[in-house]
């Protein structure tokens, strides 16, 4: 897990210089006009599709929506669904409930996109068009680069989509090792969550696929509680949980949405003396501890180094923990979902 988090950078810098791959995927794409998006992903692919579909939200306009595989593989649902873009994620492109998802969806009228880390998976049979996110193997049960890589080739089809310059990308490589030098912060970071038991995570927009990605990551592998909530959704209730020693990890956008979090980050820090703020440094007063993001790079491409900073904590966390983070119980790479 540790190796495939480092390899990140490496494969931003494969991915956008061979951005050119999807230009078929784009044309085809614009030849088809869709008017609607759906999403179909499970697990950490559904955390790329909110990413997604915030971008696609956005950035292109269109109303977009996660599709629910079990309405057509338990219940039998059959959708119509003409001039819909359906995009199906998946690290393996091997889950039955996704592959049937997407045939369905072909029968159903839509155009159907798949992205995989590997083109020669049934999924990747199983669709009209397909995007190789370009991970290379990835062998850690919990999924790191092909996340990351996921998040990136959905930004670099948005764009191409809307006719704007990819080249802030070629950037990201670059920040993402800054940040996995930052090896004495992690190891802090880590041994300060080592020994709880409950973690809340929070964040908004971009943000918020990052924080319910950690969440799970560290479910997988340190088999505690960690539920990621919205910034927004925090306040209409959950907040109840927060007491004085409720460990919280706040994931903060940056640039224009920075203000959108602060009313829950006053909050969090009147409630817990606990807070770790990952973000801006314009942020970091909030918490008791934090993780500075500072970089150039468009707000759409923070999550790609945020969820770099969050995955090394959690990989020493579990190893702190006495945990081996690349054989959590009860779990193998491709889950077989029917």
């Amino acid at each position: 897990m540790r190796a495939e988090i480092a390899e990140q950078p490496a494969t931003f810098d494969r991915s956008v210089e061979q951005a050119s791959r999807i230009d078929p995927v784009v044309q085809a794409i614009r030849d088809y006009a869709p008017k609607f998006v759906l999403f179909a992903a499970r697990g950490t692919s559904d955390h790329a599709a909110l990413y997604g579909k915030y971008l696609c939200e956005i950035d292109l306009g269109l109303p977009v929506g996660l599709m629910s595989p079990s309405s057509i593989t338990v219940y039998g649902a059959k959708p119509q669904l003409a001039n819909t873009l359906v995009v199906v994620i998946s690290q393996s492109g091997g889950s039955p409930d996704l592959v049937e998802t997407a045939r369905l969806s072909r029968a159903g009228g839509a155009l159907v996109l798949g992205i995989t880390n590997n083109p020669e998976s049934p999924l990747a049979h199983n669709v009209d068009l397909h995007i190789d996110v370009m991970a290379g193997v990835e062998t850690a049960v919990a999924a790191t680069k092909s996340y990351s890589a996921q998040m990136l080739a959905l930004w670099l089809l948005v764009k191409k989509l809307n006719n704007e310059s990819i080249e802030p990308a070629r950037e990201l490589a670059n920040v993402g090792r800054s940040v996995l030098v930052r090896t004495v912060e992690f190891d802090q970071l880590a041994l300060r969550l080592a020994s709880t038991d409950r973690l809340i995570l929070t964040g908004r927009g971009y943000s918020l696929p990052s924080a319910l990605e950690a969440g799970l990551k560290i479910m997988e592998t340190s088999y505690f509680d960690a539920h990621a909530f919205s910034a927004a959704d925090l306040l209409h209730g959950p907040m109840a949980m927060v007491a004085s020693d409720t460990h919280v990890i706040a994931v903060c956008p940056a640039g224009d949405a920075q203000n959108s979090i602060l009313p829950t980050l006053e909050r969090l820090a009147d409630a817990t003396s606990n807070l770790i703020v990952f973000g801006p440094s314009a942020q970091l007063h909030f918490g008791s501890a934090s993780f500075a993001i500072d970089h150039s790079l468009p707000d759409e491409l923070s999550p790609l180094i945020e969820i770099i900073a969050l995955q090394e904590v959690i990989v020493r966390m579990a190893i702190t923990r006495g945990h081996n983070p690349d054989a959590p119980r009860g779990l193998s790479k491709v889950t077989m979902t029917l």
